[in-house]
């Protein structure tokens, strides 16, 4: 493959030129295979055989339509899209997703016409022969097509990587339906033509539903997170971060924001100071764009360890607050300011706000507490 790279004067380690290339590698031994498969189906009148056929066809479409999908991806970001247009590539898998389904659901109805009107099979083991060689090398593709998917952080190219590589256990049961036939003269292409369809409509409806997943938003990358968190927490200033917030515009293109707790001795100067050098940092090593929310501490403050205490002991009965954050005590305006972080399981903020209260009213009565309860959105 490193020499098809140079040939076409692409860099194997650039992820637009790995979606390229195992695009058109797909578009060219399916296009090959589709006309193959229909041509033998045809003369033996086998609706399996047809259907790997239509479903080769298919994926040539959807291999396209990734290499189309990842070039508008690229595109500059203009006044209209300013974080660019990564996130074509979503929209691409959709459409993938949508054509497999399809194709799965043409497939069956074709099937179950033929279990009540059924054809005479003409098939021979030369065929079966042709449709198991091209068996193992959609399997080569399939995984290569994944692997390379993955490599690239390209949803879409992995949904056609998976197709592949489900197209060719689709290939083993036709061959099983077909060796029934020869030796015991019964024909149950119309079933291997379900199973088959069955297999296609799950492999769409699993990357159909990874693509929503998408769309509708999912947390930020863990091993970014990690990553970012670590670099936040080394920098001198800063005392510690929660609230990490990952934006996806796209595989590649990420915004993000966190909240860190620095001391509330710091000047605007010296906070800024730090903050835009790490703000830098982490657009130069991770491309990530960061913006910060400032929290002022003061725990050294005899008062305030006093207070922590009183929050820890809280914290430790209940099940579902992770964690706190972000303690600040104004003495002389009788305020108290704490951030909770608390588990997906807990339903009822009100409750623990309200217990919350009651229990910090006893050692400080009379202040006023700003309590914040949030998710752990990273």
């Amino acid at each position: 493959m490193k020499l098809i790279y140079r040939l076409f004067k692409q860099d194997p380690e650039s992820r637009e030129s790995i979606i390229t290339m195992t695009s058109g590698l797909g578009i060219f031994v399916n296009i090959i295979m589709a006309l193959t498969k229909v041509f033998i189906g045809v003369l033996a009148s086998s609706i399996a055989i047809i259907s790997e056929g239509v479903n080769n066809a298919a994926d040539v479409l959807s291999a396209f339509i990734t290499l189309v999908g990842s070039k508008l991806a690229r595109k500059h970001p203009d006044k209209k899209h300013p974080f660019g247009y990564g996130r074509i590539e979503y929209l691409v898998s959709l459409v993938i997703s949508v054509l497999i389904l399809v194709t799965g659901v043409e497939m069956i109805i074709s099937s179950v016409k033929l279990i009540f009107n059924p054809e005479e099979l003409n098939i021979s083991y030369l065929s079966l022969f042709i449709v198991l060689g091209s068996a193992v090398i959609k399997f080569a593709l399939g995984i290569y097509t994944m692997k390379m998917g993955k490599k690239a952080d390209s949803n879409a190219l992995v949904g056609v990587g998976l197709d592949s590589r489900n197209d060719s256990y689709a290939s083993i049961i036709t061959i099983v339906a077909a060796l029934v036939f020869l030796i015991f003269h019964v024909s149950i292409d119309a079933y291997a033509g379900i199973i088959i369809s069955v297999l296609i409509l799950k492999a769409g409806l699993e990357l159909l539903l990874d693509t929503i997943g998408d769309l509708l938003g999912r947390p930020g990358e863990h091993e970014l997170a990690v990553e970012i968190y670590r670099e936040v927490l080394a920098t001198d200033g800063i005392l510690s971060a929660a609230d990490m917030m990952m934006h996806n515009y796209g595989p590649d293109a990420w915004s993000g924001s966190v909240n860190v707790e620095i001391d509330h001795n710091k000047s605007v100067g010296e906070i800024y100071e730090f903050l835009h050098a790490l703000q830098l940092r982490i657009m130069h090593e991770h491309n990530v764009t960061m913006v910060f929310g400032v929290y002022a501490v003061d725990n050294d403050h005899a008062d305030v360890k006093a207070l922590r205490r009183t929050i820890n002991e809280f914290v430790r009965g209940q099940e579902h607050v992770k964690s706190y954050h972000a303690v600040y005590l104004r003495e002389e305006e009788k305020k108290i300011y704490v951030d909770f972080i608390v588990d997906y399981d807990l339903r009822d903020w009100d409750a623990l706000r309200a217990e919350f209260l009651r229990y910090i009213g006893g050692p400080y009565p009379g202040y006023e507490i700003e309590l914040t309860i949030e998710t752990e959105f990273v």
